[in-house]
């Protein structure tokens, strides 16, 4: 391959493309060369220093007798400290302390010689002063080169990119002169591809107020963001502030929607952290900002001990929930991964997200039906799982209230099966995802999954095994939930549909739901059903009109509501806990115990011969009355 088809490694616009061997071998030649002639300046300045800038004629061969070795001594130091791995242009603060330790080393060997040279060695024995003036300044001058090889090549990049859009630049503010705030303004300076202008921070806190961050100011609080924008030109406004609450976003958009101006945000500061997204991937504030929590507090180690090296089963592993509990368990280092999913598409997709996210993992996809109990009792014989959680289940209220027998079959008699098989092979632990819709159900969905709760308790009676349940509300963003639909809605210029005006709703984020699952797996001993806190709850109606509005335009004007009436088996307000259960507390602040009595084993054993019969045959109208009357509290329609 020719020299040509070589270009530099790491220009923006251009990279990929690596630089000739040829080439590297020279540029660092060079950069030795340079350190050279940095080095013996920095001695000869500090000798002219010393001497008042009169070298006598035995100072100056004293000065050069001392060279090679002070030059020695300090490119030996700088080697040992891997000073000469670091790329020149990517040199930051945490390469400056390889320069501090690697001068400060050969300053002190250059005092030992001083004051431990035999004085026939005289010559070699540089004054004390001028060790460490040379020091000082050796440490100054290498680390300036590097400095000023960054600035230029940041400035190169910089120039390169603006190229494409003509130089020309949004005038921006942004919001939280925080931590968050300082990353990305230092992204947005040192990338002229972002094509944004900062022209000033925005804070409340009163101590930051006229404070300098990154070279940019803080010119007032987010209620003088009105008048700022006015007189700036701002042509939007970015959110920076790492753990900004739903009620902080919400004030800070209703701002801007007076001003008006288009308000966006930064990813939260703990994402950007973990490495999963970009500072730089500012985009439009969305509803799940403005219903957003806290990030979860997870007990990490109890996970590990509860998951490392062990082989975990996910059913529903193509769903959201499970497909999301999936992407958790493989960051706690599972010997194996074992994804049931029955739907093969599905099961494609995370297998294939799952090995290129993680290729050092056993990934095991499996197609696989959690009713068909000579299937998973085969899957269960082979790879011996020790812990598994059960998503697998029809979900959706309307689509269920259709086709009930499918609920029970795949909800009440697949965890059954599955349950059983986990007991006989003495896995660890079992765990339920149920749901807010098991609370005094009207739906033949929230009745079978109310059931399958009914299933868990008794199994814990009956194995070793733990079996347990944990139950929570609806997730941003699963598959049929309201958020994809309503945006789907607006896409196309409406109308959205909103069931009725005061329908509620509790909300919590797919990670955070599957985080606190994994969480109530370590804690639980077995036989619980966990119910997580889901926070305030929402008006469904509010959703539809932020969401419209975060679209840019206006609800009933620009895009209309209508009401489309509450549909079978729904209610106007979910509920976590039912009549007569007592709720504990455990020790994590978002999980707590519902203290519910179990049934008899032998109304269980009664409870899944009916329903194994109703569903086979198809007796649909029967399968609601038996709901009613297994569970006292549902209110199925008949």
């Amino acid at each position: 391959m020719s020299s040509s088809e070589y270009l530099s490694e790491g220009s923006s616009g251009q990279r990929g493309v690596k630089q000739a061997p040829w080439s590297r071998f020279t540029t660092r030649w060079l950069q030795f060369a340079l350190d050279l002639a940095v080095l013996a300046a920095a001695l000869l300045t500090a000798y002219l220093l010393r001497f008042e800038f009169v070298l006598t004629p035995q100072n100056w061969d004293r000065l050069v007798a001392q060279v090679p070795l002070v030059l020695l001594v300090q490119l030996t130091a700088m080697l040992a400290f891997g000073a000469y791995s670091f790329i020149w242009r990517y040199v930051g603060l945490g390469e400056l302390w390889a320069f501090l330790k690697a001068s400060v080393v050969a300053g002190l060997v250059l005092v030992v010689i001083r004051l431990f040279v035999p004085l026939a060695l005289r010559l070699w024995q540089v004054p004390l002063s001028i060790i460490v003036m040379d020091t000082v300044f050796a440490f100054s001058g290498i680390v300036g080169l590097r400095v000023i090889r960054r600035t230029l090549y940041e400035r190169y990049e910089k120039g390169l990119t603006e190229k494409g859009h003509n130089g020309k630049k949004a005038p921006v503010l942004l919001v939280g002169a925080g931590r968050a705030g300082l990353m990305t303004a230092k992204e947005i300076q040192g990338r002229g591809d972002l094509a944004l202008d900062i022209r000033g921070f925005v804070d409340d806190d009163p101590e930051k107020q006229g404070a300098v961050v990154q070279g940019v100011k803080v010119l007032g609080t987010t209620r003088e963001l009105p008048r700022l924008v006015a007189e700036l030109g701002i042509d939007h406004v970015i959110v920076t502030i790492a753990k900004a609450s739903r009620r902080q976003i919400r004030r800070i958009v209703e701002i801007c929607d007076s001003v008006p101006v288009r308000a966006k945000i930064i990813p939260g500061l703990y994402e950007i952290l973990d490495d999963k997204v970009e500072i730089s991937r500012i985009r439009n504030i969305e509803i799940e900002d403005l219903l957003g929590r806290d990030p979860v507090r997870l007990e990490e180690d109890e996970i590990a001990a509860f998951l490392k090296g062990k082989a975990v089963m996910v059913t529903g592993a193509g769903g959201s929930i499970g497909s999301e509990i999936a992407r958790q368990v493989a960051r706690f280092e599972p010997s194996s991964l074992l994804l049931v999913e029955r739907a093969e598409f599905a099961l494609f997709n995370i297998d294939r997200e799952l090995r290129q996210a993680w290729p050092e993992r056993a990934i095991v996809p499996l197609v696989a039906d959690v009713g068909d109990e000579a299937r998973m009792q085969w899957v269960m014989r082979q790879y011996r799982p020790a812990v598994i959680f059960h998503a697998a289940a029809h979900k959706h209220v309307p689509m269920m209230e259709t086709n009930p027998t499918e609920a029970a079959k795949n909800n009440v008699l697949g965890t059954w099966t599955t349950g059983r098989l986990a007991g006989d092979m003495e896995a660890e632990a079992f765990v339920l995802i149920s749901t807010d819709k098991a609370v005094r159900p009207t739906s033949v969905m929230g009745a079978s999954k109310r059931a399958a709760e009914l299933v868990i308790q008794d199994l814990d009676a009956r194995y070793r095994t733990r079996f347990l349940a944990v139950r929570f509300g609806n997730v941003m963003g699963s598959a049929g939930s309201v958020i994809p639909i309503f945006r789907e809605q607006i896409r196309r210029g409406g109308p959205v549909t909103v069931t009725h005006p005061d329908m509620v709703r509790y909300f919590m984020t797919i990670p955070e739901a599957s985080q606190l699952v994994m969480q109530a797996g370590a804690m639980g001993r077995g036989g619980e059903i966990f119910i997580l806190d889901m926070g305030e709850p929402v008006r469904i109606l509010d959703m539809a009109k932020d969401m419209i509005a975060l679209s840019g335009l206006k609800p009933f004007e620009d895009i209309d509501i209508v009401f489309s009436g509450i549909r079978p088996g729904e209610k106007l307000f979910e509920e976590l806990e039912t009549v007569g259960e007592h709720i504990e507390k455990t020790r994590h602040p978002k999980i707590f115990i519902g203290q519910i009595a179990a049934y008899p084993p032998e109304k269980v054993d009664a409870a899944i011969a009916r329903l194994d019969e109703l569903s086979r045959h198809g007796k649909e109208r029967e399968l609601r009355h038996y709901f009613n009357e297994l569970l006292p509290e549902a209110r199925l329609q008949l």
